[in-house]
Order: structure tokens, then C-alpha cells, then sequence
């Protein structure tokens, strides 16, 4: 045991001495003063769209450019979103508002109008970040009165029509009406940024003479005091005209303290239909839970009675179907190795996502952090292979087998591979749209070094642990010759009962897995890790009941095939999961091109993958300690 600390303590530093990780950020720990005349650099990030699920770079489109264009560093997360993070020509100064400040001329070519047009005509949004916070636009509810909803970033341009006429017209959004928000401390006369926030105009600028830097524009001009309110005649995308890039900057102090800044981003306005939903769910546990109480203490009661008093026989012929059993049900599945491969990889997904949650609760990460969730869910994935080797081996020992290195290799490298390779596709056709989401060769590298490195050495070092521990002896004798199964009623069908069982997991979720999905495909913030860990615990002890009563009722009509039937019972709501996804994608986006859709579906199968493995882990678990319990109780002759 010595040696395999000395490992894993080895590992762990050279990990964390030879990768680059950015430590999480919480929220009120590092807040940023600025004096009066300081300059604040507006950052700029990818261009996203929720119809094509593709993101860009900022500047692979022609807009104005800094002398040198610096990349921020990115953790792992933000590199696997797609976040390109860069410098920009935008500079404030604190607390001193400007007015019609031109940025620069562009000149359209064929090449460049085409691009703004599929940018514009694709509603692309472009991102950019100052002090930390992400750039929003304001939008008034129409449903409801005092209501505003934050959208991330503002669209490159829109399309209308010209009066009189019938031919679409592309404009281009080139004046940006800024408004910082800031926290004023009286004492040192120092500020916190709290606020954000852009209105994008489309103006065709005009001005007087040959341009130059210091040319003066008469459509917006700081000296008469005439600014841009509205886009009355917008900026056409056309080649050959030019486009003059402006913007406005104005100050207003705020009482929202740095701490509380993401507040108002991250307001729900939907806390009810959570509290639906976990009402919901809080029912059918309650309904399940019933059910598993009366099994428990009348199967308990039974036992009892059937040595203590003579019985009836009708009493005898219902009792007798599981206990017939008693010499098959321990008896080894088929293909057990695969059984206990993907039991040690549900163990693993479990850890993952437990200790996520966990995280995610604590604040540790908020979208403050960006791509923190991310680094920290495959941080974690790799740290907790050490569950999954112990898991599997310990598992695979109790099925009396004994060649513990194969299920460890097979643990380590099967799952993995499969999310690799499908990751890897995926990332194929995104690299061949040449998107910035596209993940560079140097991260997937890294990402093989983690598997590799760390990974696999933990699935063998917990393997040889789970393995090394006495198996735990069955609780009754396995038959030489197995019993013949009777012939099955209609509803305890395999399929059948499988697919009914993933029915009230799923239902137990599937509210929740809404929300997810919009902040995920529709880029809206999520931050509701309480609501969502609540959901968890559901889902958890929904997948555990349902799975026990429907291995009870298996065991009474004398099939003692019960191993794979429990893992694909609670995992046969990723079926449903993944069916939700494509009703999903028909009603709520708007995706139209076909590399779109299969990037969607390609990530919703990994999504429903994870989700199968990880439910089928907790509904095995559940029935091999269900079986052990009962089967340990009764005295058999």
C-alpha cells in the first residue's frame, strides 16, 4: 500500500507541474479597483449562432484590428467550447464616457461582403468581454412588465427591406452604444465594473473631405452633441461600400456590489416550474419507495411466517417463485467481463458527477469561471478511474474470475476509446467548416496525455486494489445444473419491462434536462446547480427503486437472469433521453444545415452514452445488493 501511495503522489506532481491549469475562480475572491482615467480593455471572443452551432474567431471577419492581436491564455474548458479570447481596439477609460469614437474603415471586397452577408444572414452574435463579464443586450420581456432578460453578445447585422422595394438588403451593426456599470467605493474613490451591456446601431456614416483618423463625422459627432439613437438609415453590406466602425461609452454608477454582479445574469425567471418538476419527481420516488416497502417487509414477513406457522397452499405457491431460485440466481451472466467493465465505468461516471455537483454547488463553478465546468468534469473523469479499476476488478472477482489485468485494460481503454473516437470524428467535420470550436492537435494531445498518463495507471492501480480483497461469498449455493426458465407472461418480456423501467427515471428529469439543453444549444447561462443537484438525488434513488421492483417481480416469475436486465433497466432511460433530444431539436432550434444537425446528434449520443452508462451503474448496484439482502435472509433447505 506504501508503494501505490508513492505512486499516486507521484502522479498527482508531475500532473500538476507539467500541465497548465487556471485555478477555479469564486466569485468575490479577486475583484479588480480602477481609478478614475484607468484604462479598461475590452476583450473580444468567439462570434456563436444557434442555427448553425458553429463558433468563429472575431476576427475572421474584417473587422477592425489592434496593432498586435494577443490570445489570452485558456484553460482546457475554454479551448474544448471553442472560446478564442483576444485583444481588441476598444479602450475605455474609467468613468470617462465617450461619444462617437471611430474605430476605423473598412472597404468591402467581394470576399469580405460575402462574409459579413452569411455571418448576418446565419445570426451570428459577437461576444466580448471586459473585466471578466461578458457583453449583454438588454431585452424587455413582452410578457411581462419590468422584466429584462440578458442575451449574450449582439448580432453581427439584420436584414430588412428598403421601402418601395422588394430585394432583401443585408446592414451591418457598426455603432456600438456601451454602457459600464460600476461600483463606486466613496472612501478611495476607487470602482469595481458590475455591468455591461451594448445597443448596436446600423448607421451609414458620412463625413466631409478625405478620411483620415482625425476626419469628423456628421451623422454622429461628439462636438454638436449629436449622437446615434436609432438606424433610420443603416449601414448596407454591399461591395465596394465602406464601413466606418464607431462606438459610444457611457458610465453609470450602480449600488449592485462586485459580489452580486452575476445576479442579474443569472436570474431565473422560471423558479416555479423547477419547484414543479422537483414536486414531480418527489412523487414518484414517494410512489416507488411504497412499493419497495412492501416488498421488503412482505417478502421479510413471509420468511418468518413460512418457519413459524404452517401455511396455506396458495400462500406456499405464491411465496415460492423467487426462493425456487435460490440455486441459479448467483449464477454468472453472460459475457460478465462486459458486465464488469461497464459497472466499473458507471462507478467512474457516478464519482465525475457527484463531485461535480458537489463543486457546482459551492459556487466553485460559476459561469464567472468560463470552461471551468468543463476542465473540472474531465479533471475529475481522470482522477476517478481509480473507482473504476477498484470497481470492476472487485466486481469481476466475485464472478470467480481471476484474470484481473484484462478487466483493468479493458476498463481503462474500452469507454474512453469510444467518446475519443466519436469526439474525434465530430471534431473532424467542425476542423473542416474551419471553425474556431474546432479543437486543436496540441489539446487533443493533452487529452491522450491524460488518459494515458493518468488515466489508465489509476484503472490498474485500483484494480489491483478491488482485486487483492476476499470476494464476498454468495449468500446460497449455485447450482451445477442451471434451472430451466419457465415460459414468461407477456409484460416480464425483457424488452418490455426494460423499456418501462427507464420510463420514471427519465420523467424524474426530463424538466430539468430542458433547461439544460437551452443553455447549452441556445448559449443562455445556467446556474441553477441547486435545483439540478436536488434532481440528482431523484434521479439516483428512481433509477435504485424502479430497478429493485422490476428484478422483484423477475425473481417471482423464476427468471434468475437478472444482471444484464438490471443494468439496462435504469439505463434504458437514456433511450428516452436521446429521443427528447431529437424532439428538441424539432421544436426548439432552428438548425437547417446538415453538418449542424450532425454535429447536434453526434453530441447528443456521446450525452445519452454517458447518461446510459452511469444510470445502468446505479440499478445494478441496487438489485446486487437487493438479491444479497433477500437471498441472505432465507433459510433455504
Amino acid at each position: 500500500m506504501a508503494k501505490v501511495r508513492i505512486l499516486i503522489s507521484t502522479l498527482v506532481v508531475f500532473f500538476f507541474l507539467n500541465v497548465n491549469i487556471h485555478g477555479f475562480y469564486l466569485p468575490g475572491v479577486a475583484p479588480q479597483d480602477f481609478q478614475m482615467g484607468d484604462a479598461l480593455m475590452v476583450k473580444v471572443n468567439k462570434l456563436t449562432s444557434t442555427k448553425t452551432q458553429l463558433p468563429y474567431s472575431y476576427y475572421s471577419l474584417p473587422y477592425c484590428r489592434p496593432e498586435h492581436i494577443v490570445d489570452s491564455a485558456e484553460n482546457l474548458g475554454e479551448v474544448l467550447r471553442g472560446d478564442r479570447i483576444e485583444n481588441s481596439p476598444f479602450v475605455f477609460k474609467m468613468r470617462e464616457s465617450q461619444m462617437c469614437a471611430a474605430v476605423c474603415r473598412v472597404k468591402l471586397d467581394k470576399k469580405t461582403a460575402k462574409a459579413f452577408k452569411e455571418k448576418i444572414a446565419d445570426e451570428y452574435r459577437v461576444n466580448m468581454i471586459l473585466d471578466n463579464l461578458p457583453l449583454v443586450v438588454p431585452v424587455q420581456r413582452p410578457d411581462q412588465d419590468n422584466v429584462v432578460v440578458y442575451q449574450h453578445g449582439f448580432h453581427v447585422g439584420l436584414k430588412g427591406i428598403f421601402a418601395g422595394k422588394k430585394e432583401e438588403k443585408y446592414f451591418i451593426h457598426n455603432h456600438l452604444t456601451f454602457t459600464v456599470r460600476y461600483h463606486r467605493d466613496i472612501q478611495t474613490d476607487s470602482s469595481r465594473i458590475v455591468g455591461f451591456e451594448v445597443k448596436p446601431f446600423s448607421v451609414k456614416h458620412e463625413y466631409e473631405g478625405q478620411w483620415n483618423e482625425k476626419a469628423r463625422l456628421t451623422t454622429c459627432d461628439p462636438h454638436t452633441k449629436r449622437a446615434v439613437t436609432n438606424s433610420e438609415s443603416p449601414q448596407e453590406v454591399e461591395e465596394g461600400n465602406e464601413i466606418i466602425f464607431t462606438y459610444d461609452v457611457d458610465f453609470q454608477e450602480s449600488e449592485v456590489k462586485w459580489a452580486s454582479r452575476w445576479d442579474t445574469y443569472l436570474l431565473m425567471a422560471d423558479d416555479q416550474i423547477h419547484w414543479f418538476s422537483i414536486v414531480n419527481s418527489m412523487m414518484i420516488v414517494l410512489f416507488l419507495s411504497g412499493m419497495v416497502a412492501m416488498i421488503m417487509l412482505r417478502t421479510l414477513y413471509r420468511d418468518i411466517s413460512n418457519y413459524n406457522q404452517l401455511e396455506t397452499h396458495e400462500e406456499a405457491l405464491e411465496e415460492t417463485g423467487w426462493k425456487l431460485v435460490h440455486g441459479d440466481v448467483f449464477r454468472p451472466p453472460t459475457n460478465p467481463d462486459l458486465l464488469c467493465v461497464y459497472a466499473g465505468t458507471g462507478v467512474q461516471c457516478f464519482g465525475m458527477i457527484l463531485v461535480t455537483m458537489i463543486f457546482a454547488c459551492l459556487g466553485f463553478l460559476s459561469p464567472s469561471n468560463r470552461g471551468g465546468l468543463m476542465t473540472a468534469m474531465l479533471l475529475l473523469w481522470v482522477f476517478m478511474g481509480l473507482l473504476a479499476g477498484y470497481a470492476s476488478s472487485r466486481l469481476y472477482k466475485t464472478l470467480r474470475g481471476t484474470e484481473w489485468k484484462k478487466i483493468a485494460l479493458k476498463t481503462a481503454f474500452m469507454f474512453p476509446a469510444t467518446i475519443f473516437v466519436a469526439f474525434f470524428v465530430l471534431n473532424a467535420i467542425i476542423w473542416g467548416q474551419k471553425s474556431s470550436g474546432a479543437v486543436p492537435f496540441g489539446t487533443m494531445f493533452a487529452l491522450v496525455v491524460l488518459w494515458f498518463g493518468i488515466s489508465v495507471p489509476l484503472v490498474f492501480i485500483g484494480g489491483y486494489i478491488g482485486f487483492r480483497k476476499p470476494a464476498p461469498e454468495d449468500p446460497v449455493k449455485t447450482n451445477k445444473i442451471p434451472r430451466q426458465i419457465p415460459i414468461q407472461a407477456w409484460y416480464m418480456n425483457p424488452i418490455f419491462s426494460i423499456l418501462i423501467g427507464g420510463i420514471l427515471p427519465f420523467g424524474a428529469v426530463f424538466i430539468e434536462l430542458f433547461f439544460i439543453l437551452t443553455s447549452i444549444w441556445l448559449h443562455q447561462f445556467y446556474y441553477i446547480f441547486g435545483f439540478l443537484f436536488i434532481v440528482f438525488i431523484i434521479l439516483i434513488i428512481t433509477c435504485a427503486e424502479i430497478t429493485v421492483v422490476l428484478c422483484y417481480f423477475q425473481l417471482c416469475s423464476e427468471d434468475y437472469q437478472w444482471w444484464w436486465r438490471s443494468y439496462l433497466t435504469s439505463g434504458s432511460s437514456a433511450v428516452y433521453l436521446f429521443l427528447y433530444a431529437v424532439f428538441y431539436f424539432y421544436t426548439k432550434l432552428e438548425i437547417t444545415k446538415l453538418v449542424s444537425a450532425v454535429l447536434y446528434f453526434g453530441y447528443m449520443l456521446i450525452v445519452s452514452y454517458v447518461f446510459f452508462v452511469f444510470t445502468g451503474a446505479i440499478g445494478f448496484y441496487a438489485c446486487f445488493w437487493f438479491t444479497r439482502l433477500i437471498y441472505s435472509s432465507v433459510k433455504i433447505d
